[in-house]
């Protein structure tokens, strides 16, 4: 089974480039999009008209913001849209889906660039998120979470970290939160598979970054350590275009 996670960074902006046939030509089993920009009733008929997938929508209630989807061949067993806090809910942030082997969470989680407050936003949807995953994985349910998660986690993990150490995105209380991730036993599935530098998976539209590769590794696949022997592999697929980031997957057995 191969699962996708990509911010298009705009659906119906996204669908006017490559999308459609990114998801017609790659045999992705489920496809985890983040930051969708709409509503329901603004769902391009592309879209509606796609029937190999089943799909699922969260969106913000502040139009233009935020919002995720998923995009599956096979259906869930269940599917939830809350992390149990309604200031978070109304973001349109998070699809909890359900499956015979594992529960997939996609997610979209907050920038803290914009303000101190946002930071703060950004650090309690952290805490409140670790909780729901560790309930999962105590209930005996295997784990995948995907998304955009709006920090890098190493020096590695981007270009410039030192001129970054004080931006929000690499900052130490941040990276403080992927590191109790993995002290908790979920694994980054890429880097268990791949340690080398320069694999990034966002690029700022300034400064020809992209072309010049100066970017930063915000796109994750983490998984409880119990299900990590299933994990077949994990990859960036930096050639494809049509947004600021770049989609990035497994495959699982």
């Amino acid at each position: 089974m191969k699962i996708i996670s990509w911010n298009v960074n705009g659906l119906r902006a996204v669908i006017k480039k490559n999308f459609m046939e990114y998801i017609s030509d790659d045999k992705t089993d489920i496809l985890c999009i983040q930051e969708t920009k709409l509503q329901e009733e603004q769902i391009p008929q592309e879209i509606l008209s796609e029937t190999s997938y089943n799909k699922y929508w969260s969106c913000a209630e502040k139009k233009g913001y935020s919002g995720v989807a998923i995009f599956t061949r096979e259906v869930p067993t269940q599917v939830t849209y809350s992390i149990g806090e309604d200031r978070f809910d109304r973001e349109g942030r998070t699809i909890i889906a359900e499956f015979r082997d594992f529960t997939l969470i996609n997610c979209y989680f907050p920038n803290g660039q914009m303000s101190e407050e946002r930071l703060q936003f950004k650090l309690d949807f952290y805490d409140r998120m670790l909780k729901v995953m560790n309930e999962i994985v105590a209930s005996g349910k295997n784990l995948i979470i995907c998304g955009d998660f709006n920090t890098a986690h190493q020096e590695i993990d981007l270009a410039h970290p030192k001129e970054n150490s004080k931006t929000s995105g690499f900052l130490p209380v941040e990276r403080a939160w992927l590191d109790k991730l993995v002290a908790q036993d979920y694994i980054d599935t890429f880097r268990h598979f791949d340690k080398r530098a320069e694999q990034y998976s966002w690029w700022t539209y300034r400064f020809g970054a992209r072309s010049r590769n100066i970017g930063w590794r915000i796109d994750y696949f983490f998984v409880n350590k119990q299900f990590m022997p299933r994990v077949k592999s994990a990859f960036i697929r930096q050639d494809v275009m049509g947004s600021d980031h770049c989609p990035v997957g497994m495959e699982v057995e």
